[in-house]
């Protein structure tokens, strides 16, 4: 059964894009190129993050928002050759970049925006976003989006190689209370869109909120 439902691989994605998308596809589409180089040392923490979703042979995963493609390899080898992986990303020069680094050989690359994907209902084992949660123009929608293509009881791991605190003083900025994702603000977000939080780590060497398909 394919995972795909009216389009298809990278460049026939269907365009629902909510407000704001142009914007975070001219960010990343300028800083495409280099972008593995401004972060080499986060290959580990990839693979750490991935783990926490108990992949297993033969599982269904898509990577949302998988820019260049930085987990594409681990979760790859977690599903190994008889897995589906899948790489979404709403920028056509993060998955160029991809390609280039011979990431495009471990998954099914989908130019696609998370609050439309072009993938069937359920058919999902797993959804991994690294820094995804912040560039959602409609977080709940989009999260929901997320939990549709998901069958009940699989997994949502929302992940970043560092920390809130440590990214906002990477970016020179404070840490404000109605950041989505704060705990107390992300556990009702999830609840509301199909999920349940069950692990939430935000420490200097990692953010990782884990979620449960409902239903």
């Amino acid at each position: 059964m394919s995972e795909f439902s009216d389009s298809t691989r990278a460049g026939g994605g269907r365009d629902r894009s909510g407000h704001g998308s142009h914007d975070v596809r001219e960010f990343f589409g300028q800083r495409a190129r280099d972008w593995d180089a401004r972060f080499p040392d986060d290959g580990s923490a990839y693979a750490a993050g991935v783990a926490e979703l108990g992949l297993r042979a033969g599982d269904r995963v898509l990577d949302a928002g998988c820019g260049t493609g930085r987990a594409l390899p681990a979760l790859r080898a977690a599903v190994g050759a008889s897995g589906v992986v899948l790489g979404a990303d709403l920028t056509p020069e993060m998955l160029e970049a991809a390609v280039r680094a011979g990431r495009g050989a471990e998954a099914a690359l989908l130019h696609a925006d998370v609050s439309a994907l072009p993938v069937r209902d359920g058919v999902l084992d797993a959804v991994f976003a690294a820094g995804l949660i912040s560039h959602l123009g409609d977080p709940a929608r989009d999260l929901a989006e997320l939990a549709r293509v998901v069958r009940p009881g699989g997994r949502l791991a929302l992940f970043h190689p560092v920390g809130r605190a440590a990214l906002a003083a990477r970016k020179g900025r404070p840490l404000t209370p109605d950041d989505l994702r704060a705990e107390p603000n992300l556990r009702p977000l999830l609840a509301g869109s199909g999920w349940e939080l069950v692990r939430y780590v935000d420490e200097d060497a990692r953010y990782l909120a884990l979620a449960v398909r409902q239903g």
